[in-house]
């Protein structure tokens, strides 16, 4: 692409391929396109009123790994709720925790039906960083523009907004004003039944049998005894499948159901070949976990089957 210097009538050519664009921007708040035989006049705004996003102290800044951004991100923003009414659930909350002497930064995100959590080591320089919610529409164009760089991201952020710094790329951004949930109080510590399963054979059969179940309710029911787990869905409206999978469970047997396309989405961020989940009883949350990884953790509410 090329352009001219703009001519004494504030008009500038620009060639992009083999087109050649005029741009006449008038007195008035208009602008005039013309490109061979079609010609726009568009309206215009005040520069003064574009909203200055990059203003303001951001005092804590630290630098963190591309791919480690991009693992932070994967593995938690499929949780992030859409519920505009519980805005503060509309985004990953971002904060330095510390458990006995380790010293972690956390993403945590969650719709109320489930909950995804991952943390690495805490980046030089975040130990004091507010805990913030980074909103939804931020976090995917973010996760679109740190694709393919292999550089570190610089991080800066204050109280009620965060910048993002690679290549040649500055991403700003207001963050939500609310409170996050206390996270900690919906994740199980008690759960005693351990459930061990091969993480392919789990996800292709959840998969396989959801196919009958219902758009609305979307519920797969798992009876577990013994060796044996059999996945099955009933839906009036279009019939039934069951399936059988070879599985570690030394516990009582446990009737439990949830949302197939939830498991679907848990299952597809664990890495290794083995996925462990801890069970209470049907009506509480159960915890997942990828049985050779650390850093990732998922809880995920049952329903009635």
């Amino acid at each position: 692409m090329s352009d001219t210097a703009p001519t004494q009538k504030g008009t500038r050519r620009m060639t992009i391929g083999l087109i050649l664009i005029s741009v006449t921007f008038a007195a008035v708040a208009q602008v005039t396109l013309k490109a061979g035989r079609s010609k726009f006049s568009l309206a215009t705004l005040p520069r003064e009123d574009f909203p200055a996003t990059a203003g303001g102290d951001l005092p804590n800044k630290f630098s963190i790994a591309g791919k480690d951004l991009r693992n932070l991100i994967d593995r938690t923003r499929f949780a992030i709720s859409t519920e505009e009414t519980r805005y503060y659930l509309n985004g990953i909350y971002l904060h330095a925790h510390t458990t006995g002497d380790v010293k972690v930064l956390r993403a945590v995100a969650t719709d109320g039906h489930r909950l995804a959590r991952f943390e690495m080591a805490l980046p030089s320089g975040a130990a004091d960083m507010p805990g913030v919610i980074v909103p939804r529409k931020a976090v995917g164009e973010l996760r679109k523009l740190i694709e393919e760089t292999s550089d570190n991201v610089e991080v800066a952020l204050s109280d009620s907004k965060i910048r993002f710094g690679f290549d040649a790329v500055l991403l700003n951004s207001k963050l939500i004003d609310g409170t996050f949930p206390d996270y900690a109080r919906v994740i199980p510590v008690n759960n005693d039944k351990s459930l061990v399963v091969d993480k392919k054979d789990f996800e292709a059969a959840v998969d396989r049998v959801s196919t009958v179940s219902s758009e609305r309710g979307r519920a797969v029911k798992l009876s577990i005894t013994g060796g044996r787990l059999v996945l099955s869905v009933t839906n009036p409206d279009s019939g039934s499948a069951t399936e059988e999978i070879e599985v570690e469970y030394d516990a009582e047997p446990l009737d439990i159901g949830f949302n197939s396309r939830y498991l679907l989405d848990i299952a597809a961020q664990i890495e290794g070949e083995v996925a462990v989940l801890k069970l209470a009883d049907p009506g509480s949350p159960t915890l997942i976990q990828d049985k050779d990884a650390r850093g990732a953790l998922y809880v995920l509410m049952p329903m009635r089957v």
